[in-house]
């Protein structure tokens, strides 16, 4: 068996094969998204909204009193956490570990948040809407299972630095994500809470200095954390970034907690976490819309921001950073191959959605178009830079991942 290449180690390791290998991964977030459109807008979309919005207890019991306040709040800290743990093994040991290796990854996500954040605002002041600004952040986020499931559809065509420097590109967009919901996201904090999460987290950190070798400790400090966290006011997800950086990254037995607990998450959070919240988020009654609302200020805004304002941002610095020397662009891939890569970061899917029931909370029409909007410029972004890609790459040749046949 031929070696394969040492860049092609790092883009096919074995979590990331779970996103590189195939087009499962996004490919499955398609027809989730569809089919929570279908449900919404079927004989049985009151059923569907039951499910999910219906009160399973009274608010006095559990303030998680809903399935979807328990998918969003709950399960997504899963897939949180599983951020963190990819955001701190790269950071330490990954594509993000040196200084170096940080400069275009870094600069491509940050102008990648701030001018689809810009052209959203351009939107709703242009059109004089008051009360939307407080959404700039939707059309930041790149949904990364539903990018890299594109380029999963092109197979071998896309060279293996472009697929790198979306993965690193993505990794830095969730950093961004995750501190944009902390800072402009939060409730009034309730300092109690807070404190307690605190000790917590002093305690998960104290156990990482002595190297603790046995999940379950951690595993059990993590639900107190997120306990904590719900109730301090903080959105109860950060508990589960915050947990992910106290694992050591290697126990007492060297072997490789962060690697080995990523591993065994990101299947689930790929094919289970993240297709559940799809669907209990993206279905959208059209009815209640029409076509004003289709069309309205707020989706027409989060549409443009994805694929407008991702593709300009990320493109332009790109090009300033190998312009005047700060950083090169990727290895071995044209300006039309980097332009349709940047296109993809247009799709905003998972947390993008996330963002605006966190925005528009308590206003169940903003939400709603909130939802149109998101699905607009995400498939309008994965079909337009598909089509990009797969008319000018010039990479047949290029080397398979090695987990496929």
């Amino acid at each position: 068996m031929t070696e394969r290449p040492s860049a092609f180690r790092l883009v096919f390791a074995p979590v990331r094969a779970l996103f590189v290998s195939d087009a499962s991964a996004g490919i499955l977030l398609i027809l989730v998204a569809i089919a929570a459109m279908l449900a919404a807008n079927s004989p049985f979309a009151e059923d569907y909204h039951h499910l999910f919005h219906g009160t399973i207890f009274d608010a006095s019991v559990f303030k998680l009193n809903t399935l979807h306040l328990w998918i969003n709040d709950g399960l997504m800290a899963i897939f949180f956490f599983v951020v963190g743990l990819e955001v701190k093994r790269e950071w330490i040991e990954g594509q993000l570990s040196t200084s170096q290796q940080r400069r275009m990854p870094v600069l491509a996500a940050a102008a990648g948040m701030a001018i689809p954040a810009l052209v959203y605002l351009f939107f709703v002041n242009a059109e004089g809407a008051e009360g939307l600004t407080r959404g700039w952040a939707i059309p930041a986020a790149t949904d990364i299972a539903f990018a890299m499931g594109v380029l999963g559809l092109l197979g071998n065509r896309v060279p293996a630095s472009l697929r790198l420097f979306l993965l690193t590109v993505a990794i830095v967009d969730d950093i961004g994500a995750v501190l944009v919901i902390a800072l402009f996201y939060t409730a009034k904090i309730k300092f109690s809470w807070l404190v307690g999460a605190v000790i917590v987290t002093a305690f998960m950190y104290a156990m990482n200095r002595m190297k603790v070798a046995a999940y379950w400790p951690f595993i059990l400090a993590a639900l107190v954390l997120w306990f904590f966290v719900l109730n301090s006011g903080v959105h109860a997800t950060i508990a589960g970034v915050v947990a992910a950086l106290t694992i050591p990254m290697v126990g007492e037995d060297d072997h490789t907690m962060v690697e080995t607990m990523e591993h065994n998450l990101a299947p689930w959070s790929a094919y289970l976490i993240v297709p559940v919240f799809g669907f209990a988020n993206a279905g959208v009654h059209l009815g209640d819309l029409g076509i004003a609302g289709i069309l309205a200020p707020l989706p027409l805004a989060i549409a443009a921001g994805l694929f407008v304002g991702k593709q300009v941002g990320i493109l332009s610095a790109i090009w300033l950073a190998d312009k005047f020397g700060f950083a090169p662009r990727p290895d071995q891939a044209t300006w039309t191959e980097i332009w349709g890569v940047s296109i993809l970061c247009g799709i905003g899917f998972t947390m993008s959605l996330f963002i605006s029931g966190l925005a528009f909370a308590g206003n169940a029409l903003l939400i709603e178009e909130a939802k149109i909007g998101i699905l607009m410029g995400s498939l309008i972004s994965a079909a337009v830079g598909y089509t990009i890609l797969r008319m000018t790459t010039t990479h047949p040749d290029d080397v398979r991942s090695p987990y496929i046949d």
